[in-house]
């Protein structure tokens, strides 16, 4: 196996468990503390926002993270 590939492998693994991991702490959650349609689908909204929120951050830092490395080390 190459080291691409592993990369990959490593990258869709984190995907996936990180996705159920906000799934099953943040959106499980919200839409079972409420009964109506209506209130579940607002809660999902606001579940998919947190995790735009999220993602921004992460993509935010990541970048960072890249332009200030050789500075860092």
């Amino acid at each position: 196996m190459s080291n691409t590939t592993i990369t990959y492998l490593v990258g869709a693994f984190c995907l996936v468990f990180g996705l159920a991991a906000f799934v099953s702490l943040v959106v499980a959650p919200a839409l079972s503390s409420y009964r109506r349609p209506l209130e579940r689908g607002a809660a999902l909204v606001l579940s998919l926002y947190v995790l735009a929120a999220l993602l921004g951050i992460g993509i935010v830092a990541g970048v960072l993270l890249v332009a200030e490395w050789p500075q860092l080390f």
